[in-house]
């Protein structure tokens, strides 16, 4: 069942943030607002617009957030992957998203002072590169 919700909220998802989708809506509102004078603005007139107005945001809520979940998920995973793969950075930057909040605090200070501190250093001048060395193996 999980599956099949996360494929269906994954199609709303992508069909609801198209342009066909707000002309939809667009068009729905408009063809709503014209038949008030027919219904002669009628609390049922009213109360029909409303009701959808609610509902339907209502359970949107739950599948986009579905949604956002799973893309921040495989973003976290895709950076853990890149961090795990690069020698120098320190392990312990995966699964950042687990640490309490004073941990990150500790490390966004020590972040921090590392950018102060390279904002102190001077810029290394360019230096000439060496064009007579051959690119072939010896």
């Amino acid at each position: 069942m999980q599956e099949k919700f996360r494929v269906f909220a994954q199609r709303v998802s992508e069909a609801t943030g198209s342009p066909w989708a707000f002309t939809v809506a667009l068009t729905g509102v408009l063809v709503w607002a014209f038949m008030g004078p027919f219904f002669h603005f009628a609390d049922t007139w009213q109360l029909t617009m409303s009701t959808i107005c609610s509902i339907i945001p209502s359970l949107m809520v739950f599948l986009i957030q579905n949604t956002q979940n799973r893309d921040s998920k495989a973003m976290q995973l895709k950076l853990d992957e890149l961090i795990r793969a690069t020698q120098t950075a320190r392990n312990e930057m995966i699964r950042l998203e687990s640490m309490s909040d004073a941990e990150l605090q500790m490390l966004e200070g020590e972040f921090q002072r590392v950018r102060g501190n390279r904002r102190n250093i001077p810029a290394v001048a360019d230096q000439p590169s060496d064009t007579t060395r051959s690119t072939s193996a010896p």
